[in-house]
């Protein structure tokens, strides 16, 4: 029999998804002093899988995909993306990293349209272009020194925009536990290669990509537990929230983590986003709203 549509309640899971996440990966700067990028994402893959096990065995669900090289693949495309997103966490405003992860959709669009070799409609350019000026007004480049890493954000957004199109060309038919358990394990996976090609020395935010496999402190663990289960709880309520709803609907409430994810950073952090970085965020939000309901009719 099939789920009774309830748009509502598919906003409300989405939120408090978003707002899960936004808290949860703002205290990632817990671990950018004495932890490293590599050991968090080996960590917290190793407790995230480790609960879904438990909730497999339970019955709730199946961890073994039916096609493994397309599941493999989908989730290191993912698992690249993450790997940016949160080494940007470590060096550069949380609401600047979610602004650039979150021109995915656009292009979502654009490579969708070259895959179906299907034209973009006119609303879904003006989207594009919304969506690059709104992006550029976050990360505001300074045309006589231009930083190349303030562009890494959109480079995960890039990644994460593959992974999606992957999944949707790949992995029809995997069950929604045995592609997160996939994309987990893609993820420990990396850290572990970072854990043993890079030195396991040093300190500080601007050396937590570079360094491999730091002691372990009772803090450390602490915090790596927090941020495991703030990850599960939060793509719980976002997975529920596209059982309940219609994914085209679903899809536009997931741009308040740039609200939420902001938000957090203010209030925990005092972190604050200039006039023009708000206006930059407006268009993202209006670029993706436009391509998603475009994708819809």
């Amino acid at each position: 029999m099939a789920t009774d549509v309830a748009p509502a309640k598919a906003a409300l899971w989405v939120l408090v998804g978003m707002a899960t996440l936004g808290f949860s990966d703002n205290l990632i700067v817990h671990l950018t002093d004495d932890s490293s990028l590599w050991q968090f994402h080996l960590m917290r893959s190793l407790m995230v899988l480790a609960m879904l096990g438990l909730v497999a065995a339970s019955g709730f669900g199946g961890l073994r995909p039916r096609r493994w090289t397309a599941v493999a693949g989908r989730s290191a495309i993912l698992g690249v993306a993450l790997l940016i997103y949160f080494g940007c966490l470590a060096i550069m405003p949380i609401g600047v990293v979610v602004a650039g992860f979150f021109t995915a959709p656009l292009f979502v669009a654009l490579i969708s349209s070259i895959y179906q070799r299907k034209p973009l409609a006119g609303r879904q350019w003006v989207a594009v272009a919304l969506g690059f000026c709104g992006a550029v007004l976050v990360i505001r480049p300074d045309p006589q020194a231009i930083d190349w890493v303030s562009f890494l954000p959109v480079l995960a957004g890039l990644c994460y925009a593959v992974g999606a199109v992957a999944t949707r060309a790949w992995c029809e038919g995997e069950g929604t536990m045995t592609l997160s358990a996939g994309f987990f394990l893609a993820l420990g996976l990396f850290g572990v290669i970072g854990c043993i090609v890079l030195p396991g020395t040093g300190s500080g935010p601007d050396g937590f990509s570079a360094r491999g496999w730091m002691p372990l402190t009772s803090d450390m663990l602490l915090w790596l537990a927090v941020l495991a289960v703030g990850a599960m709880i939060g793509i719980f309520c976002i997975f529920r929230g596209y059982q309940v709803g219609e994914a085209s609907h679903v899809a536009v409430f997931e741009y308040s983590l740039l609200i939420f994810a902001s938000g957090w950073a203010w209030y925990l952090w005092g972190q604050t986003i200039p006039p023009l970085g708000f206006l930059g965020m407006a268009l993202i939000i209006l670029s993706g709203v436009i391509v998603t309901l475009r994708r819809r009719a």
